[in-house]
């Protein structure tokens, strides 16, 4: 099972597998996905990740257009 650090809720695997999508041969989830999972608004979760975007690689966000 997945944990959140702040919180410690256990999220089953099951879970988070099912929110993970195949496209153009990448694993890929949502931010709408992602944002549920941390409890959190899809708006907000785009947002810190810009403002911190030197904590994650460079592959963690795309926009399709």
């Amino acid at each position: 099972m997945a944990k959140t650090k702040l919180n410690q809720i256990a999220v089953p695997d099951e879970v988070i597998m099912t929110k993970i999508y195949l496209i153009r041969g990448q694993k890929v989830m949502i931010d709408r996905d992602l944002a549920e999972l941390y409890e959190v608004k899809p708006t907000r979760l785009r947002e810190q990740v810009k403002r911190n975007i030197e904590k994650f690689p460079l592959h963690f966000m795309f926009q399709l257009s």
